[in-house]
């Protein structure tokens, strides 16, 4: 049975193996799993508008990375799913004027199809050309995999033990800042991602933390907060504090904002580099005065 192609039939009964064919206008190039070979021994490429070139490439059997027919496979993240990916190196190499070559030198570059899938669904097979010796599989951006990772890692804001949105505070008495240190509030945080053959593993944990107090004041603290307890009195925190001088009586309560830096260490591919990340988490704070009575 014959399959037309841009006017031209294929004879589909070629092979038992046969998979399915895939034409490419201006140029068509016709493949299947029956092996490879030219329409012609010397085919016509350069008579009418659409020049069509017929050859076959076999898919083979061998494993993903590698098999039969030149194949190769490799996979990359696509989204929330995996994309597979297999690279069949087309041989023979068709004529140097073919538009598959997209003007680059068949002596120095190889051909290969591309066939994607993301596991539900096939993409459209496509040919690219890569430079002799050199692996089809698209490299990753050792960087890219290591933001991957801390989206990974469920990065939050500060979770703020004090100041309270329960608690009353006082006009000119310290107030003692410090947060809960959890794996996604503060860190350390690790996690890891992989992609084409490259794993990328990544550590982050807050830096600083800076205090937007509401009054017009700020304050950066370069760690947790120290918790107070009772016997420091009137004391003011040793790692990050604040005293207000002035109620929120205008505003009922101050609106606190603690904004934290993550530092991001990563390493993998050979690489290694540094990534910054920024949360923020708010709460409302009421502070009035001593009031004297006589």
């Amino acid at each position: 049975m014959g399959n037309e192609v841009d006017g031209h039939e294929v004879d589909r009964s070629r092979s038992g193996l046969l998979a399915g064919c895939l034409a490419l206008l201006t140029g068509t190039l016709v493949l299947t799993s029956a092996g490879i070979a030219y329409a012609g021994d010397d085919p016509d490429v350069g008579t009418g508008d659409c020049h069509i070139t017929e050859f076959c490439v076999s898919v083979g059997v061998g494993g993903e990375n590698g098999g039969s027919g030149g194949q190769a496979g490799g996979s990359q993240d696509v989204g929330d799913s995996k994309m597979k990916c297999k690279y069949t190196k087309v041989e023979p190499k068709p004529p140097a004027n073919h538009p598959a070559w997209k003007g680059k030198d068949p002596k120095t570059n190889d051909l290969y199809l591309m066939e994607c899938s993301d596991g539900g669904q096939d993409n459209p097979a496509s040919f690219i050309v890569v430079p002799t010796g050199q692996n089809p599989v698209p490299q990753v951006d050792p960087q890219e995999l290591a933001q991957r990772a801390v989206d990974s890692m469920n990065l939050l804001g500060p979770d703020i033990a004090s100041p309270r949105a329960a608690g009353t505070y006082t006009v000119g008495v310290p107030i003692w800042m410090w947060v809960n240190q959890s794996a996604t509030t503060y860190g350390p945080n690790t996690a890891s991602a992989t992609a084409g053959g490259i794993t990328v593993s990544a550590t982050a944990k807050v830096s600083k933390i800076v205090w937007s107090m509401g009054d017009g004041s700020s304050v950066t603290c370069n760690g947790p907060g120290t918790p107070y307890t009772s016997s420091e009195g009137m004391a003011q925190s040793p790692t990050c504090g604040h005293v207000y001088a002035k109620t929120s009586a205008a505003e009922s309560k101050f609106k606190v904002a603690a904004t934290s830096t993550w530092t991001i260490n990563w390493q993998g591919g050979g690489q290694a580099g540094q990534l910054t990340e920024v949360r923020q988490t708010n709460v409302q704070v009421a502070v009035g005065e001593v009031q004297v009575v006589r």
